[in-house]
């Protein structure tokens, strides 16, 4: 899916600062970094002069010129969203914040960037699809086989859904092959499989940011039997409890090709989102993955090719 980026070089990019007046004091990155004491006037000049002149973001060229630092942009582009920009790095299973998330987890650390815009126009068409009575909205993300992106779509789109400040939870269903833990950069010891087993209780789910109305319950140790507790009631009672507490919920499955667990999942969620991945996704695969949710009962919504 091609998508323009509407922060594109246009003079209105408020990595670039806007045109005419340096001295317009506006939402740009350069007036924000300027009123916060980070820069000056004419290191804004300068900055913007590097930045036209190489074709460069505001913060790209603020780091030649060694003017900014990454937390200084970091810091800027959170007034300018309105939600914190979470840094990015760090390593997986690290506990108590310090940690950045994954290079995968795009929309927290770029949300300037086409692929996020992209994202955001798959969160408004989700958006307008026709809402259950129940106020809540809950969404299997499933792809017919492994390698398609599905976790990595899944963790962008509930972190843009979390940006519009809508409380949301992301669940790592796949106890088979977990990823969640590792895009969020997250403590895996207990999770859903602990909390299906009665071995945890509903604190393992983990906020993301104190800011960022985002939450993750991880999959957890990998049981024995992962279908079986997904099949039992325990789980349609836990997606229950979690419509009374969240907006959203999005839930990450299995591939289909792997077990019946994304079928289980998604019949419990009542709609799904299949993802693709373009000159990978075997066609026959993906017919017969979505015929068998179809089959199952449940809303195909849509489905995402996803380019990387």
């Amino acid at each position: 899916m091609a998508v323009k980026d509407p922060l594109a070089d246009t003079g209105q990019n408020p990595a670039f600062g806007t045109t005419g007046s340096t001295r317009t004091i506006g939402r740009n990155m350069g007036s924000i970094l300027v009123t916060a004491g980070r820069l000056t006037v004419p290191n804004v000049d300068e900055i913007r002069k590097l930045a036209s002149t190489q074709k460069l973001r505001f913060g790209e060229a603020g780091l030649q010129l060694n003017l900014l630092t990454r937390e200084d942009i970091e810091f800027a582009l959170a007034r300018q969203y309105n939600y914190p920009i979470l840094p990015r790095g760090g390593t997986s299973g690290v506990s108590g914040g310090t940690s950045g998330v994954s290079d995968e987890l795009i929309a927290a650390y770029d949300p300037s960037s086409a692929v996020v815009e992209g994202l955001r126009g798959i969160r408004s068409r989700l958006l307008l699809q026709p809402q259950p009575e129940t106020s809540h909205t809950a969404l299997a993300i499933t792809s017919a086989e492994r390698g398609e992106g599905r976790s990595v779509f899944a963790a962008n789109l509930a972190t843009v859904f979390a940006q519009t400040g809508a409380r949301t939870l992301l669940i790592d269903a796949d106890m088979r092959h977990p990823r969640q833990h590792e895009v969020f950069r997250l403590p895996n010891e207990t999770g859903l499989s602990a909390l299906l087993s009665a071995r945890a209780g509903m604190d393992v789910i983990q906020q993301i940011h104190p800011d960022l109305r985002l939450f993750v319950l991880t999959a957890g140790l990998t049981p024995p039997n992962p279908q079986e507790l997904l099949s039992r009631s325990t789980f349609e009672t836990l997606l229950a409890r979690c419509a009374e507490q969240f907006k959203i919920v999005i839930v990450d499955t299995p591939a289909a090709a792997d077990s019946a667990d994304a079928q289980v999942i998604a019949a419990r969620t009542g709609s799904a989102v299949m993802v693709a991945r373009r000159h990978h996704t075997r066609r026959d695969r993906l017919s017969a993955a979505s015929q068998c949710l179809v089959q199952s009962g449940v809303k195909l919504v849509g489905s995402v090719i996803n380019d990387f």
